[in-house]
């Protein structure tokens, strides 16, 4: 042990700039890592603290054991030397009575993937496979081994390493007893899928099949959005059909690719029809579907027939709750349709789908906008009763436009129901109250709410006080 000590001090890099490299020693040329190991050099100095730090945990002949709890809950957490994980777990391997297991493997690829040194993880997998754990000495391999690999797969994929993925996906299949899961098919079909390497990704797909592995939803999802980013809607639904073909039920998410895909080729019927289809078989509607639904009816100019296929969904009772129809209430209030924002509203209200915030802000603006204070004035109103606030802006400007209609009372209401509800007024709210009252000659009314301005501190000295008294007499 004190030898192997020594060893691990020489090979120590000599100060460098912070960030340098170095490549760690072990016994097996396949698992140095093909690039340099980025670490923080080391002061001269601190090499005898290195030496006495590995002493002090590790005693001789540790086990795999040892060195994982050494890895985890030393060496992890400590300030200087938590950068030489892998150094360390490499010079272990030197020790003619040590060996890895899958502990100490899972541990160090995990901790590789998590701090994105991915070279280092591609090197520690092929020497993984040249030094397998023990438990794989007998006629079975090691049950770890897939899950340490979906580990590593995953990270490669997150990042774009396909190739790197692609060679751990292989070596992955030399290690294991039989084929590998669907999952770990997924990951690799998927992660060609994102990256838009449609063909690579029906190439796994076709290896699979080849397996005799049965795909799941999960693969024709990543599939079938595979299709529709490269602008392959036909070979989507094809997908889609062998899907139900080989009696992997769709789901959700399915049906919402094929949705957005069809709408991004401007097959809107085929949307809508698929999304028809999606109630036929019993598979219930998302926020994301309505969204999409209605977005992309929108941003063609179909504002109206969004509405009525909003309305048929809730009378079907396919509506999801919490679906948020702002984006609709928006392009009605840019088409000037004012009349049947508020009926679509109300429809939908009436129905248990309350309106968002914003929803009821957006409809109030476009109210407002058009002069139509009264419409404003009810709606407001009951959204404040039902205990949907508006931002104080909004809140403002209908308390200004009741007030300049002569309905300065009917403001001060709102105010006061308002506040109930949480929404605190504000220093412009009292301003433009005081001005309605003055500008109606309600002196006495004005002067109740400016000592409630006083009271609340919005009146900070004399001077402003008498400043809005004086306004109340000139009336």
């Amino acid at each position: 042990m004190k030898m192997a000590l020594n060893k691990l001090l020489k090979i120590v890099p000599k100060p460098l700039h912070p960030r340098s490299q170095f490549t760690p020693p072990t016994a097996s040329p396949s698992l140095i890592p093909s690039t340099p190991i980025p670490t923080l050099s080391l002061p001269k100095t601190s090499h005898h603290q290195l030496h006495e730090f590995v002493k002090a945990h590790l005693t001789p002949s540790f086990t795999p054991r040892d060195l994982l709890i050494f890895l985890k809950n030393k060496l992890h957490y400590h300030s200087k030397f938590a950068h030489f994980d892998l150094h360390i777990f490499a010079w272990a391997s030197t020790i003619d009575s040590f060996r890895h297991d899958h502990s100490t493997y899972e541990w160090m690829v995990k901790t590789l993937a998590i701090t994105d040194r991915f070279d280092d993880l591609h090197s520690l997998l092929q020497g993984m496979v040249s030094n397998p754990c023990p438990c794989s000495d007998g006629i079975f391999s090691c049950p770890r081994s897939e899950p340490i690999f979906r580990f590593a797969l995953n990270a490669f994929c997150r990042v774009g390493r396909l190739d790197d993925a692609e060679i751990a996906f292989e070596s992955m299949r030399r290690m294991i007893d039989g084929k590998p899961s669907v999952a770990m098919y997924n990951i690799l079909i998927n992660g060609y899928a994102k990256c838009r390497e449609h063909e690579k990704a029906m190439n796994v797909y076709q290896k699979m099949t080849k397996d005799r592995v049965k795909p799941d939803v999960f693969t024709f999802n990543s599939l079938i959005s595979s299709c529709c980013r490269n602008s392959l809607f036909g070979l989507a639904l094809e997908m889609f059909k062998e899907m139900k073909d080989k009696g992997c039920s769709p789901d959700v998410v399915s049906f919402n690719t094929l949705i957005k895909g069809s709408f991004r080729e401007r097959k809107f019927e085929e949307g809508i029809g698929m999304a028809y289809e999606m109630l036929e078989l019993g598979c219930e509607f998302s926020n994301v579907t309505c969204e999409i639904l209605v977005d992309g009816l929108c941003r063609e100019g179909r504002v109206l027939e969004a509405c009525d296929l909003l309305i048929d969904f809730l009378e079907k009772g396919a509506l999801p709750n919490g679906f948020n129809y702002f984006l609709l209430i928006e392009a009605l209030c840019g088409e000037e349709n004012l009349h049947r924002a508020l009926e679509v509203v109300d429809q939908l209200w009436r129905k248990g789908n309350a309106p968002s915030s914003i929803s009821c802000t957006t409809l109030i603006e476009g109210l407002r906008r058009f002069g139509k204070t009264e419409e404003a004035f009810q709606l407001m109103e009951k959204m404040l009763r039902e205990g949907i606030l508006p931002d104080s802006v909004t809140c403002n400007c209908l308390l200004q436009d009741l007030c300049e209609v002569g309905r300065t009372s009917e403001a001060n209401e709102l105010r006061l129901l308002a506040s109930t509800k949480g929404l605190d007024s504000d220093g412009m709210t009292f301003n433009i109250l005081v001005t309605g009252y003055s500008r109606e000659g309600k002196r006495k009314e004005g002067k109740r709410l400016l000592d409630e301005m006083l009271d609340l501190g919005f009146i900070h000295d004399l001077a402003s006080y008498n400043k809005y008294m004086n306004g109340l007499s000139a009336f």
